[in-house]
């Protein structure tokens, strides 16, 4: 024992048990160039699955002490934990689960490295080249198969009430009686319940071959850590490649109640969809939540209207308090996208034919200059437009959770969002009932607010 915490040594589990001496002097590697960093941040997420603190200064201040080092030995590598969160043991040995994300993360980290980041034959200045980087680190993962096309998508926020967490499960347990998997971003609350409940589905229908897709990055990660249902783990380089992940990957997608994060999704995806070259696609997209929720959606709804235009409502259908009305619409939508796949000899498990521009994939980092600059006038493009307020949502989550937007809102105050009042209205008043709804951060402490709007 270390403090509170557990020392050990962690033989591989899943995946990447050899590594060269270059790729562990690079995890090893504490410079700004290095590896070490990234890899400690992530596994420390995988180890703290469970916690239900969502500030990743005060997850990584609570386990400063804790370090992951990498040892070499003749038959392979082992993970060296350093004051290791001790939930993650039972009776002194890893959870199996956690062992296999945790190994999961070495090697996603050690593949964009290797193989996407330092290697010329993928441009990520260019669509095509991220398209390419996205597809090659989701095969890597091994989730590119040839199962079943049934993948759901499902997001929504990670703090959300009981009730609200009651009904994801509801909704997942009549998906997986209609054979449908689940991907979510990987975390607790809307990420956790469809997946829990769909594994109930499938055990009722005796189904062996269920999939719990989990997708994030290093940014995020530490604030919403691997639940322990997630099958499948891919660690992706940032937030724009996770978000193209989902839309590559998923079949359909069903949205929950959540916070920034969650209109953040929503605005990715319906920026695509917008998009001309997308029209005659087919992609089902339910947004659905208890009785209680219903404000909620009603409120998306109308800032969706308001700032994309009357146009927006055909892409979406909203659902309110029927579990089971959201799977048979889901099961109806995913055969048509089986049936328009199959009809332009499209892939089943990556969706080719989507057009996604590169403003939807340039990584966007929010400091105060460029969320200050984002251009949020009215008489551009909706897709455009939803483009532009999916970053202004991304900076507002940074500013929330992550721990170099909160340093920088204490060092320089909020983030100013500036743009056209016909937007500005509309973003203040949606971000105004995230906060009267308690949609911003976990219970505890009075919201003070990372942004201010300036029309």
């Amino acid at each position: 024992m270390s403090r509170n915490g557990i020392d050990a040594r962690i033989p591989p589990e899943g995946s990447l048990e050899i590594l060269s001496q270059l790729e562990v002097d690079r995890l090893r590697d504490t410079s700004r160039g290095g590896l070490h960093e990234v890899l400690r941040r992530c596994s420390l997420a995988v180890l703290n699955t469970g916690s239900r603190m969502d500030d990743t200064r005060a997850i990584m201040e609570k386990f400063r002490d804790f370090d992951v080092q990498v040892v070499q030995q003749e038959r392979g590598i082992k993970l060296k934990l350093i004051n290791a969160p001790p939930d993650a043991f039972v009776d002194g040995a890893m959870i199996r689960g956690i062992r296999e994300h945790l190994f999961a993360v070495l090697r996603d980290i050690i593949y964009v490295s290797n193989e996407i980041e330092n290697n010329s034959q993928f441009d990520l200045d260019t669509p095509y080249g991220i398209t390419n980087a996205v597809f090659h680190i989701l095969r890597n993962a091994r989730l590119l198969r040839r199962p079943p096309l049934n993948l759901v998508v499902c997001w929504g926020g990670h703090a959300i009430s009981r009730e609200e967490y009651d009904y994801t499960k509801e909704v997942g347990h009549e998906m997986g009686l209609r054979d449908l998997d689940v991907c979510t971003g990987c975390g607790p609350g809307a990420m956790k319940g469809p997946m829990k409940g769909a594994t109930i589905g499938h055990a009722k229908q005796r189904s062996r071959r269920g999939r719990y897709i989990g997708v994030t990055e290093p940014g995020i990660i530490a604030a919403e850590p691997p639940n322990p249902i997630v099958t499948d783990l891919v660690i992706m380089p940032d937030i724009e490649k996770r978000l193209e992940a989902f839309v590559r990957l998923g079949h359909a997608f069903v949205v929950f109640p959540g916070g920034v994060g969650t209109a953040e999704e929503i605005l990715y995806l319906l920026g695509i969809l917008l998009h001309p070259d997308n029209a005659e696609l087919p992609f089902p997209l339910v947004f659905t939540g208890p009785a209680s929720a219903e404000p909620y959606f009603r409120g998306i709804d109308e800032f969706l209207v308001r700032t994309l235009g009357e146009g927006v409502r055909e892409h979406y259908r909203i659902v309110i308090d029927d579990p089971a009305e959201v799977a048979r619409v889901t099961r109806k939508g995913v055969n048509a996208v089986r049936d328009f796949r199959r009809a332009r000899s499209d892939a089943y498990y990556f969706n080719w034919l989507l057009h996604v521009e590169h403003e939807f994939q340039r990584p966007f980092v929010p400091t105060h200059e460029a969320m200050a600059s984002l251009a949020l006038d009215s008489a551009q493009p909706p897709h455009r437009m939803a483009a532009n307020l999916r970053r202004a949502f991304s900076g507002i989550v940074t500013g929330n959770v992550k721990e170099a937007g909160i340093r920088a809102i204490e060092e320089q105050g909020p983030f100013r969002i500036h743009g056209d009042p016909q937007v500005m209205r509309p973003l203040d008043d949606l971000l105004a009932a995230f906060v009267d709804q308690q949609r911003m951060r976990l219970a505890g402490a009075e919201y003070v607010p990372c942004y201010r709007i300036v029309a």
